[in-house]
């Protein structure tokens, strides 16, 4: 082991962890005295509000907060504000170019560099003087349907670059992969999967008895833009876009078409649903409104974009897929001023909902094991991290494919960061790191 000092930065869809390692060769992660109480999970979201007092800067005339506190900021204010959340999404999008807020155009990396901003300002002391590594995990696959993983590198090299210091990218499975290595007393080739909020990757280690000079070898991966997010919108396009006008028709000349689903599928994303709050889109709903053969439909999801409704509807549906997570069924509630949705769903319907997207997962874990060359039976034990992984389904998917005897689990949301900052003091860095 070197003694390279270095930090792990988990940049995740929903959440955001950093580790630092120690003299001893360990890591730790790093607390953030947030409005709610002090806590290592920071959340992946910006908050924007106009303040005339903000001179200078790429925006002035604008405030602006992160992780918990851009929460709070939100909804302190949510009338004079903008929120945006899962914005990693659209790394890998060359359709997105930039966000507009308050007339202020910001392409992924300056969001990016906002959000590192307060995030390292809000680590205190522990990131006063960042160390000379510093590690970030990349998705194996991006979230969409075409990712370009060229463009979120540069997209990534221009967000972190704000660092000044050396960066390294590692696959974010390898980094829970490595960190649980650290723990498993015997040999083992060990199967890690992460679910996020945006995307599932899987990889494939062998861990060698302690003691041994490599203790920790990769040996495959593979992903897919298709995790926690993709699940909320199986809830949205279920309980919420019908009473938006989803399926309903509008007339076009002396016809009546279905209306096309393109504003809804943005409005059940929760990267674009906050980026609809503009002119062009707003006036587009408003003549379709118009046009509508049911127009309070289209005024309800006017009335959600204009108030800034997204986070309040995120909350309701994340309540949901948690409840059914530990019960059988739960209620969905969801209560506005323009729109109320009362419903109960049971476990089955959920899951039911989310069938395609397991059996996609399904398949990609395959492609994991086809890349490290191994069968089923060949792995001795299964880590499962990120949120996603406490979905019933999600592990019952494990469970059928390797017995619950092999799965362990733990650390769901800070795994990553902590084996990220163990591989920035490998001798190996490179063996572990991603050159695009």
């Amino acid at each position: 082991m070197s003694a390279v000092q270095a930090i792990g930065i988990d940049f995740g869809t929903t959440n955001s962890v950093a580790a630092l390692t120690t003299a001893k060769g360990e890591a730790s992660l790093v607390d953030f005295r947030a409005p709610g109480g002090s806590a290592s999970v920071f959340r992946t979201a910006l908050c924007f509000w106009q303040d005339p007092d903000v001179r200078g800067g790429p925006m002035p005339g604008v405030a602006h907060e992160a992780g918990p506190w851009a929460i709070s900021e939100f909804l302190d204010f949510p009338q004079g504000s903008r929120f945006l959340q899962s914005f990693k999404s659209v790394a890998a999008n060359p359709l997105f170019d930039q966000a507009t807020i308050f007339e202020k155009r910001l392409r992924f990396e300056e969001l990016g560099r906002v959000f590192l901003e307060h995030l390292i300002a809000h680590g205190g002391a522990a990131l006063k003087t960042l160390p000379e590594r510093v590690v970030v995990g990349r998705p194996v696959r991006y979230v969409g349907s075409r990712p370009d993983e060229a463009l979120a590198r540069t997209r990534y090299d221009a967000m972190f670059g704000m660092l000044g210091r050396e960066v390294h990218y590692v696959y974010e499975p390898l980094g829970a992969a490595y960190g649980h290595a650290s723990k498993l007393e015997d040999a083992a080739t060990l199967l890690v999967a992460d679910f996020g909020g945006g995307t599932s990757d899987f990889s494939i280690v062998r861990v060698d008895a302690p003691g041994s000079a490599r203790r920790c070898v990769p040996l495959g991966s593979a992903g897919i833009g298709i995790a926690g997010d993709r699940f909320d919108f199986r809830i949205m396009d279920r309980l919420v876009l019908p009473m938006l006008g989803k399926g309903s028709t509008y007339r076009s000349f002396d016809k009546v078409l279905e209306i096309p689903d393109g504003h809804f599928t943005d409005f059940g994303d929760w990267s674009r649903l906050a980026l609809m709050r503009n002119r062009r889109t707003l006036a587009e709903l408003a003549r379709l409104q118009h046009s509508a053969t049911d127009p309070a439909t289209i005024g309800r999801m006017i009335a959600v974009v204009e108030n800034e409704l997204g986070y309040p509807l995120y909350e309701a549906v994340g309540r949901l897929k948690r409840t059914l997570s530990s019960e059988s069924h739960a209620a969905f509630h969801f209560k506005s001023d323009d729109l109320t949705i009362e419903a109960e769903v049971s476990r089955a319907e959920f899951e039911s909902w989310i069938a395609p997207d397991l059996a996609q997962i399904a398949e990609t874990l395959d492609t994991a094991l086809a890349s490290a060359g191994l069968r089923a039976d060949q792995i001795d034990r299964v880590f499962l991290t990120g949120g996603s992984s406490l979905i019933p389904a999600v592990r019952a998917l494990f469970e059928q494919r390797f017995g619950s005897g092999r799965i362990d689990s733990g650390n769901e949301l800070t795994s990553i960061a902590h084996g990220l900052a163990l591989i920035g003091q490998a001798d190996e860095l490179a063996e572990w790191t991603v050159a695009v």
